[in-house]
């Protein structure tokens, strides 16, 4: 079950947290093994860019990981965002 007063960690914030900073990674760095522009990293690392399946295979690879991680991730932060914006609407 989603929390309900409190948002999920967006999926970048995870990737940044867990991911990035232990392993003393930059989002250049990330970048270049992705094969992606940095701007794309950093537009995820801010909670801007939502984890795409494509997205998700390539962070499984790099850190080793599922790509079932990084898609929970994103699957219940845009859920719990739709359940709010839903409630504001039918309330309204």
């Amino acid at each position: 079950m989603l929390p309900k007063n409190r948002p999920p960690t967006h999926p970048g914030e995870v990737l940044v947290v867990e991911f990035l900073e232990p392993l003393g990674m930059t989002q250049a760095a990330l970048a270049e093994r992705l094969g992606v522009p940095v701007q794309s990293v950093n537009q995820l690392a801010r909670g801007r860019r939502a984890i795409t399946a494509r997205t998700a295979l390539m962070l499984a690879d790099v850190f080793g990981t599922t790509p079932q991680f990084w898609m929970n991730l994103q699957h219940n932060f845009a859920l719990w965002h739709a359940r709010k914006e839903l409630a504001q609407t039918r309330s309204s």
